[in-house]
């Protein structure tokens, strides 16, 4: 067993390492007074140069490309194979190394946020019935056992591992392509929903998510016939199994969110529920006088986990909104989203006002979200949920959902293209669409423009090959424009020709007004 887990400890980087897709290696050198930078491309892919400082490129090279510049330049590229393409990605010559990694900014957004959200789980899940009465019991069980903090710290080292180990079986199961493809499928995006709809009736109390007591049983008699860190190990996999009725929906939840993200997202924010869990074993075990200032167990871990169930069932409408947006069934217009948000958290505020001072200042605070809320009804932006509503509808302009029929009519008019690459279950194009497009300054300049928006996950509309219009739009973006990130925005000439770098995700208005060349 030992064996088995120093491989498996070994091994742990190296899965890391494989899942990152990175088809093109870059490399530099000085040649006197010049620099010489080739990418070596993996064989099955082409990579396009979107740019070389602030000049576009737009051109495919496969195999190998080498390019002499005066100064280093900021490069930025993607790679396609013939099923997917990478996110568009900068790579900058670095004089003291001979190689330096490129990732992607909005990838690095992305990740910074699920780690947050994981962190912020974490701490949530300290405060439930099933693990806060457990730390003063297992950092007393470590002090009398004589290990104190080295022990505890070992067991917060063990719930890391724990956790980020089933954050990276998640991405080993599926891959990047088929994450991607799951987040906007509509039966997935229906089982999200039930899935986090059972976890919030299971925080309101109308029954209990548990793992069988027989694995709690075996891990902890295993742990008190082994030694060392591998005992350790086991009483934090018992931990983990215990407590799954409480962390269990929080972890759903954040995994869910995580599904539609980037590859290394569900590790991510693993790690961020992990290290948050994990740090209360081991700050009580070096500072064990604290345990005495602890709150007991009571009423208000009930209040927490209600609470908890009310965000829950107002999370799992995204969801829903997402099949049915992707497929237009038409069930939950944005109004209907919007209502059944203020019913949320106007319950919660009803729920909280009879609680102690703490519940009614939250119970303020969410009836006041509730009120902020009120004016979406009749079409008002509420940019807070921006990225969980429907799309905001599109009224004062014409915009083109065919790329087809909006280059037409710009030939007729004679007017520059706008091309938006968008999806229903994209959460930075609501912020774009929130902050950024829906700014009066903003608007005024895309009156010049004529605007195509392009839903890649759009469901409907299959032509006679059954290929839906969402799977047309992905494959354009792809092949012609050689990105499958969305919010991507280009300027087109009437006639379709590209007349400006790529745009994407960014919610600073006055760096969107002056890329528009109109």
């Amino acid at each position: 067993m030992k064996r088995l887990l120093t491989i498996l400890l070994c091994l742990f980087p190296l899965l890391v390492q494989a899942q990152v897709l990175q088809p093109v290696k870059w490399s530099g050198e000085q040649v006197g007074d010049s620099v010489r930078l080739t990418a070596t491309i993996e064989p099955g892919w082409h990579m396009t140069l979107i740019s070389i400082g602030d000049e576009s490129i737009g051109e495919e090279f496969a195999d190998t490309y080498t390019i002499t510049l005066a100064q280093a330049l900021p490069i930025r590229y993607n790679a396609c194979d013939d099923q997917t393409c990478t996110s568009p990605e900068i790579w900058e010559y670095q004089s003291s190394l001979s190689e330096a990694s490129p990732m992607s900014s909005g990838t690095e957004r992305s990740l910074l946020i699920i780690f947050l959200l994981g962190l912020l789980g974490g701490f949530m899940a300290i405060f439930t019935p099933c693990v806060w009465p457990i730390i003063p019991m297992t950092v007393s069980f470590f002090l009398k056992k004589g290990g104190g903090a080295k022990d505890a710290i070992l067991y917060g080292l063990s719930i890391v591992i724990i956790y980020v180990g089933l954050g990276l079986l998640i991405t080993v199961i599926f891959g990047a392509s088929a994450l991607n493809a799951l987040s906007t499928n509509a039966i997935v995006n229906l089982f999200f929903f039930a899935l986090l709809v059972v976890f919030a009736l299971s925080f309101f109390g109308l029954f209990e998510i548990t793992l069988p007591d027989s694995w709690s049983t075996a891990l902890d008699n295993k742990a008190r016939a082994t030694g060392g860190f591998l005992s350790i190990l086991l009483m934090a996999f018992t931990l983990v199994i215990v407590s799954f009725s409480c962390t269990g929906p929080i972890i759903g939840t954040l995994l869910v969110e995580a599904a539609g993200q980037s590859l290394l997202a569900p590790a991510i924010g693993m790690l961020g529920f992990a290290i948050a869990l994990a740090l209360p074993f081991a700050l009580f075990a070096m500072f064990p006088n604290w345990m005495k200032q602890l709150p007991k167990s009571g009423d208000w871990m009930k209040s927490f986990k209600v609470t908890l169930a009310f965000i829950e069932l107002a999370l799992s409408l995204k969801f829903l909104s997402v099949a049915d947006l992707a497929y237009g069934w038409g069930i939950l217009p944005r109004w209907l989203f919007i209502a059944l948000w203020i019913a949320c958290f106007a319950g919660l505020g009803i729920y909280l006002i009879r609680k102690s001072w703490l519940g009614k200042t939250l119970a303020v605070i969410s009836f006041a979200f509730a009120a902020y809320l009120v004016p979406g009804l009749w079409g008002a932006p509420v940019k807070v949920i921006a990225a969980f509503a429907p799309p905001m509808p599109v009224e004062e302009r014409e915009v083109f959902y065919d790329y087809e029929e909006g280059l037409a009519f710009a030939k007729q008019v004679n007017k520059p293209i706008l091309l938006d690459f968008t999806g229903y279950g994209c959460v930075n194009c609501r912020k774009m669409e929130a902050y950024v497009i829906s700014n009066d300054s903003v608007q005024s300049r895309l009156q010049n423009y004529v605007i195509i928006t392009l839903y890649v996950d759009d469901k409907q509309d299959k032509d006679a090959d059954g290929e839906s219009e969402g799977n047309e739009n992905s494959r354009l973006q792809r092949e012609q424009y050689g990105s499958n990130a969305q919010p991507y925005y280009i300027q087109l000439s009437p006639h379709g020709e590209k007349i400006s770098e790529p745009y994407a995700f960014s919610v600073k208005v006055d760096d969107f007004i002056n890329w528009l060349k109109y």
